[in-house]
């Protein structure tokens, strides 16, 4: 987006308009010993060209890393087309619609956006984005405890993203509001109906289910939402929107289905971009529309019967009481919205289901092969989509540096949340990766926990012919 200054004579004029003789006029009604003198931590101001080679270096000082972290931020291709469009002044300046007369573009990609969402999760609707998907948990669990009415208490797997806890912990605890831990299995990794039976007869608001799982292990959700409901529980589904081009949708989980699903957005056409920013999708039954936090665009008619776009439900602080509002963070991510409406429509449902293959085949083949190292195991059973925990005898904190010296970013280690698996990784492979990435990974894997360990070496790695990324003659 291209930076116009204004001329000199441009000041002046606009200056000349409002009746200013300069620009320190705009501010004379600050009282002078409230005025900075001189912003003492602001370097001197440089020129383009160093301005420039400036950004260049500290650019250069991030590194090129080959990437194999998730835990819920993830390297996906982006098409060009996707800033190239969300990147037009149209879009990127633009702030809340609320001139509908003004706004009908931005108003309509919105109203297209909640339609993806709601299709993509299986739910009847979905507002128009939130902050990130940790608070949109948080308001998922709100909104769950003010529909239910009788009960301030919410199950949370243990399995569930512990930073996504955290958030929701604080966002929760000082409304009365307790989160109850569930744990997971040792074995499979997942949250099981067994553990939850010691719950049985008691009153809770809702049930959360993580699918995928914060260890990458898909959860048996139809038993878990039947179970939930079966105890007068709502069920909140925290769901992958790339999984759900292989997984089956949260509005149908058991016989009933989902009643809230929730979400980061950031794998929909956001970069990882030095932790931001993201966006939380929050999708729901028609029958909790009333209760759902943040704002939902509708379409309707004009006077002359003309289609248009508008603001329908804005039930937040900025626009109602505060004691009425169903939500206190008035940020919504409109720009990265923008962002995931394109990268969908560019992928569609072909598009989706390729990548989430890909991702699943890529993160398959690193796990059986790094299986194959002496003294890595994989620590859970159960099946996985695209990230999966793995196990070794070293220190992972010490693995991770020797990668990283590498060139390589190994993967998340567990061990600050989940100190009972031991040395465990986890470790997220998607459509980004390449057969020689994977193969980088391994031998420097093997490289580095063989100085403790001996047995067969992994040297070859197994073809991918079940990745469609791969096929066709793609490397």
């Amino acid at each position: 987006m291209p930076f116009i200054p204004h001329t000199e004579e441009d000041i002046q004029s606009m200056l000349a308009s409002i009746g200013a003789a300069s620009i320190e006029d705009l501010f004379d009604e600050i009282p002078v010993a409230l005025r900075a003198d001189r912003l003492e931590s602001v370097p001197p101001a440089l020129n383009e060209m160093a301005a420039g080679r400036l950004m260049q270096e500290r650019a250069e000082q991030d590194g090129r890393y080959l990437n194999f972290i998730g835990a819920g931020a993830y390297e996906h291709h982006i098409p060009a087309a996707v800033w190239q469009i969300a990147g037009r002044g149209e879009f990127y300046s633009a702030y809340t619609p609320y001139q509908a007369e003004a706004s009908q573009g931005t108003l309509q990609l919105l109203y297209e956006f909640q339609t993806m969402m709601a299709s993509l999760t299986g739910m009847d609707i979905s507002n128009a984005s939130l902050y990130d998907g940790a608070s949109g948990l948080a308001e998922a669990v709100l909104m769950a405890v003010r529909a239910h009415k009788s009960a301030r208490r919410v199950l949370v797997p243990a399995a569930v993203h512990p930073i996504w806890r955290q958030v929701t912990d604080a966002l929760v605890k000082n409304q009365g509001i307790e989160l109850i831990p569930v744990p997971y299995d040792a074995r499979s990794g997942s949250t099981v109906a067994e553990s939850l039976k010691s719950f049985e007869g008691e009153d809770f608001a809702a049930l959360v289910i993580q699918q995928p799982n914060f260890f990458g292990v898909l959860e048996e959700v139809d038993e878990l939402t039947d179970w939930a409901h079966a105890q007068g529980m709502l069920v909140i589904g925290a769901v992958n929107p790339i999984s759900l081009g292989m997984l089956k949708a949260p509005g149908q989980w058991g016989s009933k289905g989902a009643d809230i699903a929730v979400g980061e957005g950031q794998p929909l056409g956001a970069p990882l971009s030095s932790g931001g920013p993201y966006f939380g999708f929050l999708c729901c039954k028609q029958a909790l529309a009333r209760q759902m936090p943040g704002r939902i665009v509708g379409r309707t008619v004009d006077m002359d019967g003309k289609p248009g776009f508008c603001l329908t439900l804005q039930a937040r602080e900025q626009h109602i009481r505060r004691a009425k509002a169903t939500s206190n963070i008035c940020t919504n991510q409109g720009l990265m919205a923008t962002a995931a409406t394109v990268h969908l429509a560019l992928l569609g449902q072909e598009g989706l289901e390729r990548v989430a293959a890909a991702c699943h085949a890529n993160t398959r083949m690193l796990a059986e092969q790094a299986c194959l190292i002496a003294g890595v195991e994989r620590v859970f059973s159960n099946l996985f989509f695209h990230e999966v925990v793995i196990t070794f005898d070293l220190p992972v904190a010490d693995v991770l540096r020797a990668m990283e010296a590498q060139g390589i970013m190994g993967g998340l280690d567990l061990t600050p949340w989940y100190p009972e698996l031991g040395n465990a990784l986890l470790v997220c492979a998607t459509e980004t990766k390449t057969q020689e990435d994977i193969r980088k990974f391994l031998e420097n894997l093997e490289r580095i926990v063989s100085r403790r360990s001996s047995g067969p070496a992994c040297t070859r790695l197994k073809p991918a012919a079940d990745n469609p990324f791969y096929q066709n003659g793609n490397k």
